[in-house]
Formats: C-alpha cells, sequence, structure tokens
C-alpha cells in the first residue's frame, strides 16, 4: 500500500481551550469551530492524528488512565458532531527528560510511529497547532506547518512560523490552506 498524507494536529489550544495541565474530562471545551473544520478534512478521506505532549503526566499531575478518559471524552466530543480521530498520540516525558530519549515535540517519534502504524506520508502531511513545537515536524519533514496562534502563543513562534512555516487565524483557516494543496491520496 501507498503512503498517504494525513493531518497532524496539537490538542490543547488547538482543539481544545488550554487549561494548562488537563487532568479531568470535564474540563474539555472544544474550541468553536473545531468540529467544523475536522469535519471538512474527514470529507476528503484525510487521515485526522493527534499529537500532544502530556508532561503533566511525567510531572504527576495527572495519571495515563485520566489521560485515556480525556481522550474517550474528546473522541465522544467529536463523534456527536460526525467527526473521527484516526488515532492519539501522547508523550507523557517531562521537559526534564533528555531530547534525545523523548518522545515530546518538536521531536518527531510520535509522528514517526503514527506513520509507521497508519501508512502516513510525512513529507506529504499537514502540521497544525498554536505552538512552534508542534509545527516543527514539518520542517523536518519539507511538508507544510501552519501555526494557529492563540493568546498564550509566544511572539517568538509565531516569528519563527512566519519565516519557516504559515500562520493561520483559526483552523478553518489552516484546513482552507490543507483543502488547496494539490490532491493527496487518502
Amino acid at each position: 500500500m501507498t503512503a498517504r498524507a494525513a493531518v497532524f494536529l496539537d490538542r490543547d489550544g488547538t482543539l481544545v481551550h488550554d487549561v494548562h495541565y488537563l487532568a479531568r474530562p470535564e474540563q474539555l471545551v472544544l474550541i468553536a469551530g473545531v468540529p467544523e473544520a475536522l469535519a471538512r478534512l474527514a470529507a476528503v478521506g484525510l487521515p485526522l492524528i493527534v499529537v500532544t505532549n502530556q508532561s503533566g503526566i511525567g510531572r504527576g499531575m495527572f495519571t495515563e488512565d485520566d489521560f485515556t478518559r480525556i481522550t474517550a471524552r474528546l473522541d465522544a466530543m467529536l463523534l456527536d458532531h460526525g467527526v473521527t480521530l484516526t488515532a492519539t498520540y501522547h508523550c507523557p516525558d517531562s521537559p526534564d527528560v533528555p531530547d534525545e530519549e523523548s518522545c515530546r515535540k518538536p521531536g518527531d517519534r510520535m509522528h514517526q510511529r503514527a506513520a509507521r502504524e497508519h501508512e502516513l506520508d510525512l513529507k506529504g502531511s499537514f502540521y497544525i497547532g498554536d505552538l512552534w513545537r508542534d509545527v516543527a515536524p514539518a520542517v523536518t519533514h519539507e511538508a507544510m506547518g501552519t501555526l494557529v496562534p492563540t493568546a498564550e502563543t509566544p511572539f517568538r513562534d509565531l516569528a519563527k512560523a512566519k519565516d519557516d512555516a504559515v500562520v493561520a487565524t483559526t483552523l478553518g483557516a489552516a484546513v482552507d490552506r490543507v483543502l488547496r494543496m494539490p490532491a493527496q491520496q487518502p
């Protein structure tokens, strides 16, 4: 089977409001327009892959079981809108784990794993998030990265994205850019 493009999405600050160490499912609130934007991507057959750093696990602020419950709740919330995520990958490492040992973004270990498990083309894929570390794997793979900044996105991340990626005002605007790209093989 031929590898296909996917859309790699950050979770906190991109799909749901970032509450800093989301530890309980009831804290999940979808950002306005997210279900509609994801439905547009799914309609053209692009796999939707969530990749998220979850250092709260490594810091002892919540558990893997908490993360699993939150992921199930997010999946259910999106399914209520007719959207099914292809997969969710997370890195539980705290920032003090050395880069060469960690799966944290901006590294691409989670992306590589998703590519193996779902036969994805990392170069032909799209990388969307609210921080530079979410978009950086796009540069690594010579792909399209789109920063969707929030009020908490550092200015240096925005400046870096303007130089090495694309900046969009909303996830919907980022999806518009993805859908304008030449047809990808789902």
